[in-house]
């Protein structure tokens, strides 16, 4: 069987599938010519990350398709419950890429917390003349210790991001879900398990009380975005926003509103509404700290998914593929 992994794959992965007697194609090929490609090297199976889409007209295009695999967690670039209809298994990697998320997110937040994001745009220009200017600039950060995280979206990421938090001893607000199990369970080397039930609260006592508000839910359903001026306005003056999530799932322009009138210190981004051609001013911001939606992508993180989707498809179709 022909697996095109047009995202890319772990070399361990593509080791494995091809060990198994898979061909293995991970040149990319663009999105126009997908559909092509596909039917013309009988492709079966198609793993995508973020980059690829896989809608209803690429599914409906190639009929031969068995597999569709995300590396990662979220799924909204594929048409999962049109693929399914259409007896083609769909598959993620929810736990492989939890850690990496959360690491980026956590990092984010001290970034933020202590201006490094911007002194590292600054120093290279400006050090050698205004060091001391600098050096007053940036002399006002804050310590995480003792200060609030609300995070939004109580999945696998959210339950890591809170071991870290916890670990720093900050506090862990969670909105009020009917299925939000408040418990976060963790390793610390040389100490054994520990476990720990954060607090529940409202959504709206969970802006007003956070030092910092990190978002980790999918894109939503309607379209619309999670956070708007409307809980911009709810959030503590002063506070920080990290977005790791999928763009669009916090509006940009009432975002930009909030950091320019002040009421917001600072955002960190990892994700865009426009990807892969963020808005300028979004870019530009003096208090946005950027990345280029690399939360997933560790060398570690990469090596478990790409283990995992050979795993679920040697398991699936091995020995059809003997």
């Amino acid at each position: 069987m022909h697996i095109l992994a047009n995202d890319g794959i772990s070399a361990s992965g593509k080791e494995k599938l091809e060990s198994a007697g898979f061909k293995v194609t991970t040149d990319r090929v663009n999105q126009e010519d997908i559909a092509d490609f596909i039917n013309q090297n009988e492709v079966s199976i198609l793993l995508v990350r973020s980059a690829t889409t896989v809608r209803k007209d690429l599914i409906d295009a190639c009929p031969g398709l068995k597999f569709i695999g995300r590396g990662g967690v979220g799924m909204d670039n594929i048409d999962v419950k049109y693929a399914r209809e259409r007896d083609i298994i769909v598959a993620n990697t929810p736990d492989s890429s939890s850690q990496s998320v959360a690491e980026l997110v956590m990092g984010r937040i001290f970034a933020l917390a202590r201006f490094t994001y911007d002194a590292d745009r600054m120093m290279p220009e400006k050090g050698h003349r205004e060091f001391k200017s600098l050096k007053k600039k940036y002399g006002k950060g804050r310590e995480l210790r003792g200060k609030t995280l609300g995070i939004i979206g109580f999945g696998r990421i959210g339950k890591a991001l809170a071991g870290y938090a916890l670990g720093c001893g900050m506090k862990v607000l969670i909105p009020e879900r009917e299925s939000t199990d408040p418990r976060v369970s963790f390793h610390i080397d040389g100490y054994g398990d520990v476990e720990v039930e954060v607090a529940v609260v409202d959504m709206e006592t969970l802006l007003r009380n956070s030092d910092v508000v990190s978002v980790h839910v999918p894109a939503q359903s309607d379209g619309k975005p999670v956070l708007t001026k409307k809980e911009f306005a709810m959030m503590k003056p002063g506070a920080f926003l990290v977005d790791a999530a999928r763009g669009g799932v916090i509006c940009e322009d009432d975002l930009l509103d909030a950091l320019n009138n002040g009421r917001l210190a600072g955002a960190a981004m990892d994700v865009y509404e426009n990807e892969p051609q963020p808005r300028e001013d979004i870019l530009h911001h003096p208090k946005i700290a950027l990345s280029p939606h690399i939360g997933a992508s560790t060398v570690e993180a990469q090596e478990r998914i790409g283990l995992e989707l050979a795993d679920r498809i040697i398991s699936k179709f091995g020995t059809q593929n003997r």
